[in-house]
């Protein structure tokens, strides 16, 4: 991002010089014996000053070094304006002697002097606060550039952990298929590429359709189903409805990962996964099997579905576990 020097419209500077200098003739107009012509030299030479100092400190201020102190005040740079100020005023007050040679130039020189001081003061101290707010601004803005670019850096890593983290667990399955010599690994190994297809296309989407996850969900559970034949159910109560709104890819297979990996899977005790809608969330559940030894952790999975929530949607999802049943509640995204 480009910083721009900060930039005042014309139309400004001449408007505000020129009422500057209808106004430094209003004590004349006031006056009882009112000559036109000396408010009229009078006006046009304040104007000239208010206009000539507009640029002279739009001038300095675009010198300005780029420095780690620079909102800070220039007293040099004050000092400077203020005595190209008073020769200018100076210079215009000279003028102003020749149009209106009847004028003591003494006490009017002291007037314009004043006056050209206070005009040129109120100048810089205007546009100092202006250049620091558009300054201020533009660090803001260089800021919430940069917070951005980290999130979205992280999300990007977020959605990267999905596929090697389902990749580890998909070849241990693969791995002990082909020890036992299971006639179906060729089979497993096409579902396998199949799925990474798929998962090479989705990853570009921030959010899908829920009956886009489902096929994910489906196909995951093939893969698992060819080393848990019978170790587990799945039960799905989604309608239509539901199947159309949003989530983020591979969301739901990560929730069923969790639930296979952390809970005692088998013929004897089958773990039954059950995954339905309820008060605008996505519910996934199942019973609390614990594997011996398996401690009470969050995973990968899920701090890695949280973390995507809070930074696509900035909602959390609610976890349940009352000691019999754990629940995963997602927010419903229309």
């Amino acid at each position: 991002m480009d910083k721009q020097k900060l930039k005042i419209s014309p139309a400004v500077i001449w408007v505000s010089s020129v009422t500057i200098g209808l106004l430094s003739s209003v004590p004349q107009i006031a006056q009882q014996h009112f000559n036109l012509a000396e408010a009229v030299v009078n006006a046009a030479i304040t104007s000239a000053f208010a206009l000539a100092m507009w640029y002279v400190n739009l001038y300095m201020l675009a010198r300005r070094p780029e420095q780690p102190n620079r909102q800070k005040i220039s007293y040099s740079k004050l000092i400077n304006t203020l005595l190209i100020g008073l020769l200018v005023m100076f210079g215009l007050a000279w003028v102003q002697q020749l149009i209106l040679s009847h004028i003591n130039f003494g006490p009017v020189m002291l007037m314009v002097e004043v006056r050209g001081i206070l005009i040129n003061l109120v100048f810089y101290m205007f546009l100092q606060l202006l250049q620091q707010n558009y300054e201020n601004q533009y660090v803001n803005m260089e800021l919430e550039r940069i917070k951005n670019d980290n999130l979205g850096a992280q999300y990007e890593l977020l959605k990267q952990q999905v596929n090697p983290h389902f990749l580890f667990n998909s070849l241990n399955t693969l791995k002990a298929m082909v020890e036992t010599s299971d006639k179906d690994s060729v089979d497993f190994i096409l579902k396998l590429s199949n799925f990474y297809r798929f998962t090479l296309e989705s990853r570009k989407h921030d959010l899908i359709h829920l009956s886009e996850e489902m096929e994910i969900v489906k196909a995951y559970l093939f893969l698992q189903n060819a080393r848990f034949e019978g170790g587990f159910t799945f039960t799905s109560d989604l309608d239509d409805e539901v199947l159309k709104t949003q989530i983020p890819p591979f969301t739901l297979q990560l929730l069923v990962e969790n639930c296979i990996k952390h809970n005692v899977v088998s013929l004897d005790k089958p773990l039954h996964i059950r995954l339905y809608a309820a008060d605008d969330r996505l519910i996934l559940e199942n019973p609390i099997q614990q594997k011996t030894g398996e401690r009470n952790s969050l995973g990968v999975g899920l701090k890695n579905i949280q973390l995507r929530y809070e930074h696509l949607l900035h909602q959390q999802i609610d976890i349940v576990n009352n000691g019999q049943l754990f629940q995963v509640k997602l927010p419903l995204i229309s």
